[in-house]
């Protein structure tokens, strides 16, 4: 767990007696590769922290699987709206390699948020997720294909070759043979 005390202490200095109460809050939990973590239309039980692993959040649309987007260890994740809310999720989750997280229920989170902390943690995570899905809404209304394809390998480099071509072309929003001549015409690119 000194991952996840390491992610939380990149947003705020933890004090050992609240990491004792947090990391006692947590459970271990293990996702074999295309296990459905969440599947819509169930209510989120949990908040978790990615250790190792990468997961994909998609949604059912006209019969097809549309990738909303990734999620790459170390980082944490839920369903945020079905948690919070304990409504039915509207996506499914999906581990796209073996996983090692922890979790915690909504009543254990919310009893965590009276730790001075926890709760600057959870505020500044909470900005930053939004901050990013409304950069990944900007980017597929404003940029094409082929640049978030760029911008992807730049921010992530390695990624790709751990995402199913299916995956990649349906989070970009564009054909799986579409993607293939990107890809193409990128590392012919790159070879000028």
């Amino acid at each position: 767990m000194s991952a996840f005390r390491n992610f939380i202490e990149s947003y705020v200095r933890l004090p050992d007696e609240e990491w004792d109460v947090i990391s006692g809050a947590f459970e271990p939990r293990v996702y074999k590769r295309n296990e459905i973590i969440l599947q819509a239309g169930e209510i989120c039980r949990f908040f978790g922290f990615l250790e190792k692993g990468l997961l994909r959040y998609y949604v059912e649309h006209d019969g097809n699987e549309v990738t909303k987007f990734f999620t790459i260890a170390p980082y944490c994740f839920t369903s945020a709206y079905s948690f919070r809310n304990q409504a039915p999720a509207t996506e499914s989750i999906q581990a796209l390699e073996n996983c090692v997280a922890y979790t915690i229920s909504l009543k254990n989170a919310d009893m965590l948020l009276e730790l001075k902390h926890w709760a600057v943690f959870t505020r500044k995570f909470t900005q930053e997720v939004q901050y990013q899905t409304e950069q990944l809404m900007m980017e597929a209304k404003t940029t094409p294909a082929t640049e978030r394809y760029r911008l992807l390998l730049e921010n992530y480099p390695g990624i790709v070759q751990r995402i199913p071509l299916k995956h990649l072309s349906g989070f970009l929003g564009i054909a799986p043979q579409s993607l293939s001549r990107i890809r193409k015409n990128y590392i012919r690119d790159l070879r000028k």
